[in-house]
């Protein structure tokens, strides 16, 4: 069925139906863009990272905006400057490489990315951008682009899975289920407050 993110309850949605709200139809379309978008996490490193070189390795995108300003346990560099120090070991070229290094969450990535973004390129001049994120945190991350840039800008989909939160694999450990069953407690709340657009998604019936 084809429902209003809006007129979701959370705690009443089965398993299928959670998966279908994080997962569905968030799928690559292979186009090119003008700039990898890629918000950190603890594990950005392990996981997004990866993702973003080969995308850019590919010819898909001349630039990689990495953004995240927390600083998580066992460094002294944020989100962003870890990204942007590995992908340079990876060899992506320094002139390659933006980075955010304010933002604490997915909405401030967005927020925040938007000047970087504009001193970049200037955002009249920004067709599309690539948005590498873990899958189940991909929804949250597009509806939040999708409400606070510019509505020519289109965005490719290129999610990345880490080894607990798959959309084959989530309900199958207590760690996975509450990961997905916040994600969507989040995305929920987040649009009935107006804090990202509402989109009608089609999930199962029960």
């Amino acid at each position: 069925m084809k429902i209003n993110i809006s007129q979701l309850h959370h705690d009443k949605l089965s398993d299928s139906q959670l998966t279908d709200l994080l997962f569905k139809n968030l799928v690559d379309d292979y186009e090119k863009g003008d700039v990898i978008f890629v918000p950190g996490s603890s594990k950005a490193v392990i996981y997004r990272l990866p993702k973003a070189i080969q995308l850019y390795n590919e010819g898909r995108a001349n630039k990689i905006l990495f953004s995240g300003g927390v600083i998580w346990e066992g460094t002294n560099l944020t989100e962003a400057q870890l990204l942007k120090q590995r992908a340079i070991q990876l060899g992506v070229p320094e002139e390659d490489i933006l980075t955010e290094g304010l933002s604490l969450h997915t909405k401030e990535n967005v927020l925040a990315s938007l000047l970087i973004l504009d001193r970049a390129f200037e955002l009249n001049n920004i067709k599309r951008i690539l948005v590498v994120t873990s899958s189940y945190h991909m929804r949250r991350t597009h509806l939040n682009l999708k409400t606070y840039l510019p509505d020519w800008i289109q965005f490719s989909i290129c999610p990345v899975d880490d080894t607990t939160t798959k959309v084959d694999n989530w309900f199958l450990t207590s760690y996975g289920r509450e990961r997905v069953e916040m994600e969507a407690n989040k995305i929920i709340n987040y649009v009935k407050q107006g804090s990202i657009m509402d989109e009608i998604i089609e999930i199962a019936e029960n």
